[in-house]
């Protein structure tokens, strides 16, 4: 079992951790860009259907056009 002492070392450097995981989070959302996006997207939903997306997908994620139904209700 840790000491008071270990244990408030070991919380800072997790602080400290988070605080770098963070900052190069953003790094890398700041330099992504909508190609590596959609590839991104195609490669996590392969893994959950087996069918390949549809050729529209690869330009067009739909998003959009949800958020454009989505806020039409909002304002009834």
């Amino acid at each position: 079992m840790m000491d008071a002492a270990a244990q408030r070392q070991w919380a800072e450097q997790w602080r400290e951790a988070a605080k770098a995981l963070e900052e190069q989070r953003r790094r890398e959302l700041r330099s992504l860009t909508a190609d590596r996006a959609l590839a991104a997207s195609d490669a996590l939903l392969g893994l959950a259907s087996p069918a390949q997306a549809s050729p529209g997908r690869r330009t067009h994620s739909g998003l959009v056009e949800q958020q454009r139904l989505l806020h039409r209700r909002e304002g009834r």
